[in-house]
């Protein structure tokens, strides 16, 4: 309900009727069989659009599901791992890794040591390096290697698009200009 005097109308088209009294809108409104609804409440005076309500909230919930679907939540995925692990077992938890990557997740990549394993820590430190060399294309680091206690561990999330188009213009120019010559 609108209880302003005077109000600022445009129509269904997008087109200004200027300034009017509340009552002659509603009036208006009525013969097309629209709604009178208020847009810009804190302007002087208020701005009112004819339309069909219904229909505006119809397509404001079209939009809000559409946002929401465009939305990532972003989980931390963690994959533990050993000093003295066998290849293959390092190769099927990096193939998980490169899942949660691809999936837009960030990976925690935890180093346990237990014992004796205390006593060679750059073994911990090769592995996440490894590690970072498999996925330097399609990951970022976001904390290195650290170390707290028994455990070491590193964070890698997924690289933004944009950093990977810059890349890839980046090496086509080069091939480009290789070409030339």
């Amino acid at each position: 309900m609108i209880r302003i005097p005077e109000i600022r109308v445009i129509d269904e088209n997008g087109e200004q009727l200027g300034v009017m009294a509340t009552d002659e809108a509603r009036k208006i409104a009525e013969e097309r069989d629209l709604d009178l609804v208020e847009i810009a409440p804190n302007v002087r005076p208020p701005v009112c659009k004819i339309m069909d309500f219904g229909k505006y909230k119809y397509e404001q919930s079209k939009k809000l599901q559409e946002s929401k679907k465009k939305q990532h939540v972003t989980h931390l995925k963690e994959i533990k791992l050993r000093p003295k692990i066998e290849k293959h077992d390092l190769m099927f938890k990096m193939n998980n890794a490169e899942k949660f990557l691809e999936q837009k997740d960030k990976v925690k990549f935890t180093v346990i040591f237990r014992g004796r394993e205390m006593e060679h820590l750059e073994k911990g430190y090769e592995l996440l390096n490894q590690i970072t060399e498999r996925f330097s294309e399609i990951a970022a680091v976001e904390r290195t290697a650290v170390r707290t206690g028994r455990i070491m561990s590193l964070i890698m999330g997924p690289r933004s698009d944009k950093s990977s188009e810059k890349k890839t213009k980046k090496g086509g120019a080069a091939a480009d200009a290789k070409d030339k010559d």
